[in-house]
């Protein structure tokens, strides 16, 4: 499932095989046909084969709109490690090496130990299930992701009575993560989670998107995602898993507290100091839409904050 060093990378694997298969091929007909480039609308399904993915059944917890392009999702997103542009992720994660992978998990746990991810891989169910994502600055995206339950990990491992949150650490790489070289954030970025909300069913630990493994920019080989809060929730490249009995304190919160609470669900009656949270616009369209409330998920997670100030629990 881990894609290949930056060293050992060939075109066929940056971009997605298949897309680089067709256009490949579209360019040897379009060559002997004498036709060139600009006749593409000869053969439109070469062309758009990057945003096909092997759809199974409709799961339970998959939204039915319309799924962003592939182009969107891997160009177009926040990961402050490589930058602090939108298209820099995707434009310096090139040096990146996310193979071999370890992650170390600890804290109060019965079984803490090192793991490598292929062998965490091997023991998980690996599901294909498409959510909603909705970030802080007001752009939103649905997106098929491919991953785990966190909480088959969490059972694996065994938390004590005492173990009442999760936290989680990015790995800390200077060298081949230029952002970090910057002091912009706090490093290495850390989250967490209350134990009831890791441990729900859409809590995922994801491993692809579109039925390919991560790329780099999308926070390759691990990353977190929990559609019902806002993005900068789900930590990506995760190298450290610990489970303790305070609330943590995350990278976010500690940089501006009035900005980003600890738990950051997704609510519209709740405005970010310096702009409103009431819409969203989805990357691709011209139109704005209403935020929903949880992200469009509160009749599956709303239980958890019952009798919660959620505008002072933000």
């Amino acid at each position: 499932m881990l894609i290949k060093q930056a060293d050992e990378l060939h075109p066929s694997e940056i971009t997605p095989e298949n897309v680089y298969l067709n256009r490949r091929t579209f360019i040897r007909i379009a060559s002997a046909a004498g036709i060139g480039l600009a006749s593409s609308a000869v053969f439109p399904h070469l062309l758009d084969s990057q945003d096909r993915w092997p759809q199974g059944k409709k799961g339970p917890y998959d939204v039915s709109e319309e799924v962003n392009k592939f182009k969107d999702i891997t160009t177009y997103n926040n990961f402050y490690e490589f930058g602090v542009d939108k298209g820099d992720p995707a434009e310096n994660s090139g040096s990146f090496h996310p193979k071999p992978w370890t992650v170390h998990i600890e804290g109060e746990i019965k079984k803490p130990a090192t793991y490598n991810l292929d062998d965490i891989l091997k023991l998980s169910k690996i599901e294909d299930r498409i959510y909603r994502h909705r970030c802080v600055e007001g752009w939103s995206m649905v997106i098929p992701w491919r991953g785990f339950p966190l909480a088959d990990l969490i059972k694996r491992v065994e938390p004590t009575s005492k173990a009442k949150y999760v936290t989680f650490e990015t790995i800390y790489r200077p060298e081949e993560m230029p952002g970090q070289k910057r002091s912009v954030l706090e490093w290495p970025y850390v989250e967490g989670l209350r134990m009831d909300e890791a441990r729900h069913p859409l809590t995922l630990l994801a491993v692809g998107l579109y039925g390919k493994d991560l790329l780099n920019q999308n926070g390759a080989p691990l990353r977190l995602v929990v559609p019902w809060k806002y993005g900068f929730k789900s930590i990506k490249s995760i190298v450290r898993i610990k489970f303790v009995e305070k609330e943590p304190q995350t990278t976010w919160n500690l940089l501006a507290p009035n900005e980003y609470g600890f738990y950051s669900n997704v609510n519209p009656d709740v405005d970010h100091p310096r702009w409103s949270q009431k819409t969203e616009r989805r990357i691709g369209d011209f139109l704005k839409r209403k935020t929903l409330m949880f992200n469009g998920y509160g009749d599956l997670v709303s239980g958890m904050y019952t009798g919660m100030d959620l505008k002072k629990n933000f």
